[in-house]
């Protein structure tokens, strides 16, 4: 790009920190086609770029940085639950079960109804999911769906029955469907126990698909992320997230990891890797949409993560394993075999054991795997010389502050809080040379560049401090979400920071998240995000 084309878009700033090493703060920058053509040290020093048509933002009280990554997040369940009933404003579950009833009123009998999924039974009063009966209060004409996170479902009885649940119904392998002390269904349905519901629910249309995803991304740029890393993507969405793409509803660049939690024999992993080949085949990737490879999980979470010492209180549980070793490590193997890269989720020690097992075996079968082939999703709980191990290996790992933040008391229940406060040690990951990259979770986590700074630099959650002795500064934590993200995807070249020839992905901010009061970086927003040139928020 010539230096003297007018650029597309100028912004004068107090500072406009480039994240390039040694690089001090710039006060203006420009941008052509997309790309970041100019930076100067003085506010009017590409006053030479204006043209006739060149937007310019004069904000000499503002701070720009480059747009942020969530590394590990789940667009697709966003896009699902924009509409749902807005249970996470409840505080206890009559106000929970009073928002059910009041969309039950104006929803035709037999339809279904769902809630949203960013939620947390402990931040109620009464510190608990609802139960089937209770559910049953707010409607028996409706079938109901209430949902938390990924794998968490509570049912009504009109639910159960269109599922198929009854007393005698056996959860599958890797599933749980609760019952209580005398035996009776409680509704609720845990990890691929799910699936029992998952396959009678009336699809969605496209059109309405597409527009969720609209909303959804649009409420993600308004936070500061230009770029999620999608680690839910069940196959055939791909051509929700294509259609979201040609309408122009993606508000930010997506990197999708395809779900292989249902892939669990070779033939069913083959399947999987045949559609993913085709897609790479038809060149569908460009640079707002790209499939980046498959999602695992070799153990649950809050209360399933495989630990090496017991539960609190129940010493005889460790959690559960997701997975045999060999059939996981089978199912990598064939994965990587064929170029793609994988994510698996690792929670707690014993999970995350088992895992570099995995890793350590595939790296022996497959030497000279290009770098980020494989990633531990989270690694909650990594003691010290599971941290040695994957920085040997050079095993990338995100981590998720936001889903700490919310689900600290619950992990206490279950862990205790010592190790609760073990979790993610972020300090430790960095000194010791890990590549970590940070995200958020949701729905497990609420999503938002900054609230997430916050979190890892005060390591506040919904239980009070928690490990501040893992806590990293804010320069750090910005590095995690912008310069160490873009290595996680393999795009340094062309993301991360702000330097001429880079993808004009950026934000203006009211306030210098680097040293305004830590306590403003919880709420704060930024007043445009602009992804490849264009704005997708403005406030």
């Amino acid at each position: 790009m010539n230096r003297h084309t007018p650029a597309d878009l100028l912004i004068r700033a107090a500072a406009v920190h480039t994240l390039v090493p040694g690089e001090p703060p710039r006060r203006a920058i420009a941008v052509t086609g997309g790309r970041i053509t100019a930076l100067s040290p003085v506010p009017d020093g590409l006053d030479a770029l204006i043209g006739p048509a060149t937007e310019v933002v004069d904000a000499p009280g503002a701070t720009v940085l480059p747009a942020f990554d969530d590394t590990h997040t789940h667009l697709i369940l966003a896009g699902h639950s924009v509409h749902g009933v807005p249970v996470h404003r409840a505080r206890d579950l009559t106000g929970f079960l009073g928002l059910i009833r009041e969309r039950a009123a104006r929803t035709p009998a037999g339809e279904w109804i769902h809630t949203t999924v960013n939620w947390q039974e402990v931040l109620l009063a009464e510190q608990r999911m609802p139960t089937t009966g209770e559910l049953d209060t707010a409607t028996t004409e409706h079938p109901v769906l209430v949902r938390r996170g990924a794998y968490n479902m509570v049912l009504n009885s009109a639910a159960l029955r269109l599922a198929g649940i009854t007393e005698s119904t056996e959860a599958p392998p890797g599933g749980v469907i609760e019952r209580d002390g005398r035996g009776r269904l409680t509704g609720r349905l845990i990890d691929r126990a799910v699936e029992l519901v998952e396959r009678v629910l009336p699809r969605p249309t496209l059109a309405e698909r597409v527009e969720g995803l609209r909303a959804a991304s649009a409420d993600f740029a308004a936070t500061g992320i230009g770029t999620v890393r999608d680690c839910l993507v069940p196959v055939e969405d791909l051509a929700v997230l294509d259609a979201a793409r040609a309408e122009g509803a993606l508000a930010v660049r997506v990197r999708a990891l395809v779900s292989g939690f249902a892939a669990r024999t070779p033939q069913q992993v083959d399947a999987l890797l045949d559609r993913m080949d085709d897609w790479r085949a038809t060149g569908r990737d460009d640079d707002r949409l790209r499939l980046w490879g498959v999602k695992f999980g070799i153990d649950g979470g809050f209360e399933a993560g495989a630990v090496e010492e017991p539960y609190q209180g129940q010493p005889c549980y460790h959690g559960r394993l997701l997975w045999e070793p060999a059939e996981l490590l089978a199912a990598v193997d064939r994965v990587v075999g064929r170029g793609w890269r994988v994510g698996v989720h690792a929670w707690g020690d014993r999970g995350l054991r088992v895992l570099l097992d995995v890793f350590e075996q595939v790296a022996e079968r497959r030497p000279g795997l290009p770098p980020g082939t494989l990633v531990v999703e989270h690694g909650g709980l990594a003691r010290p010389e599971q941290r040695a191990r994957a920085i040997a290996l050079g095993t990338p790992v995100t981590v998720q502050h936001p889903l700490l933040h919310d689900g600290a008391p619950t992990q206490q229940r279950a862990w205790g809080e010592e190790r609760t406060a073990a979790l993610f040690p972020l300090r430790e990951w960095l000194d010791e040379g890990a590549l970590i990259t940070g995200g958020s979770d949701f729905p497990v986590g609420p999503y938002g560049a900054m609230v997430s700074v916050w979190g890892m630099t005060t390591r506040s959650t919904t239980a009070g401090v928690v490990g501040p002795e893992h806590a990293i500064s804010r320069a750090e934590a910005v590095a995690l979400h912008t310069v160490n993200a873009a290595r996680l995807t393999g795009e340094s070249a062309v993301r991360g920071s702000l330097r001429p020839g880079a993808f004009a992905d950026l934000t203006v901010w009211p306030l210098d998240p680097l040293d305004c009061p830590v306590d403003a970086l919880r709420e704060l927003r930024p007043t445009r995000t602009v992804v490849g040139g264009l704005t997708t928020h403005h406030s």
